[in-house]
C-alpha cells in the first residue's frame, strides 16, 4: 500500500512560492527544489488552484503565485486541495459478509475509530498555516548554518 506524497510536495510548493514573494515561479524551477517532474508539480499546482490557493500568471515572466498571503493558508486547506479524494484510512473495498457478526458490524465501527483520527489529523492541520512552515524551515537553516561554523 502506497500512502501519497501528494501533500507534502503541496506544502513544499506553497512555500517555494512564499519565498517567491510574489514573483511568479515556473513549474520547472518549482520541479528543481521539490526534485521531481515538471509535470507532476503542474498537476498539484492545478488542484491548489481550484482550491484557491494558488494562482498563474500566463505569458513570458509568467509562473505560479500565491493567492493569498501565507498566513492564510491553514495545511488543513492544503490537505483538502491535493487529497480530496483519500481518507486517512481505506475501509474494505468489498463489502464484509453480512452474515458474520463481525463482517456486520465492522464497517461502522472502523468508521468511527476512523472518523475521529480523520478529525484529529484537520484539527492539527488547521492550527498551522505555510506561513509557520516557511518560519520552521527558516529556523532550520538558521540552524544547519550555524552548525556549519
Amino acid at each position: 500500500m502506497t500512502i501519497s506524497s501528494r501533500f507534502a510536495v503541496a506544502v513544499h510548493i506553497l512555500t517555494l512560492l512564499e519565498t517567491g514573494r510574489g514573483q511568479p515561479l515556473t513549474s520547472e524551477y518549482i520541479a528543481g527544489s521539490v526534485n521531481t517532474n515538471p509535470a507532476v508539480v503542474r498537476r498539484i499546482l492545478s488542484m491548489l488552484a481550484r482550491a484557491g490557493l494558488t494562482n498563474a500568471r500566463l505569458g513570458a515572466g509568467g509562473g505560479s503565485v500565491l493567492a493569498r498571503p501565507a498566513a492564510e493558508i491553514s495545511l488543513r486547506d492544503v490537505y483538502r486541495a491535493v487529497e480530496c479524494e483519500e481518507r486517512l484510512f481505506a475501509l474494505h473495498h468489498e463489502r464484509p459478509n453480512p452474515k458474520c457478526p463481525v463482517g456486520r458490524n465492522i464497517q461502522a465501527v472502523l468508521e468511527r475509530a476512523t472518523g475521529a483520527a480523520q478529525a484529529a489529523l484537520e484539527e492539527q492541520l488547521g492550527a498551522r498555516t505555510v506561513a509557520d512552515v516557511m518560519a520552521e524551515v527558516r529556523a532550520e537553516e538558521r540552524d544547519s548554518r550555524s552548525a556549519m561554523v
